[in-house]
């Protein structure tokens, strides 16, 4: 396992807009206020939205594609460098109006409705390619 403490400095709540792209909008909010690692918690409801599932023998994320409303029922995610820019990893519980659920990799969807808390740390954090899992994680060397 690797860990190292971190400091919370600045929290900020946030009303996602409508029509805009769900992690755009938490990925512009922490370049807006400089934030290169933090965590954040959400709910609202998407217009449509593409979820990953990770392959993990394949090493590779897998697209599934809902055209339709469905409500964010939890959301949680960190803010960290990758490749020099911000990225919100985000995943998702989403619900549909019968009450089945779809969860995952939230790679994308149309905010109809969200509310966002995130919390900064002053330590960044940047993701690296891990060899043994294919994913660019936090903390690996």
């Amino acid at each position: 396992m690797e860990y190292q403490e971190v400091e919370a400095t600045r929290e900020f709540l946030a009303r996602l807009e409508t029509g805009q792209d769900w992690r755009d909008e938490i990925e512009s909010l922490a370049r807006a206020e400089e934030v290169e690692a933090g965590w954040f918690n959400a709910m609202g409801a998407v217009q449509d939205a593409e979820i990953w599932f990770y392959d993990q023998d394949k090493e590779e994320y897998q697209s599934v594609s809902f055209d339709e409303p469905l409500e964010v029922a939890a959301c949680v995610g960190n803010v960290a460098k990758l490749d020099g820019d911000v990225f919100a990893h985000t995943h998702a519980v989403l619900s549909r109006r019968d009450g089945e659920t779809l969860a995952g990799h939230l790679e994308g969807g149309t905010v109809f409705a969200g509310e966002v808390h995130l919390r900064a740390f002053e330590e960044p954090l940047v993701r690296n390619f891990d060899e043994t899992t294919g994913l660019d994680l936090w903390l690996n060397e």
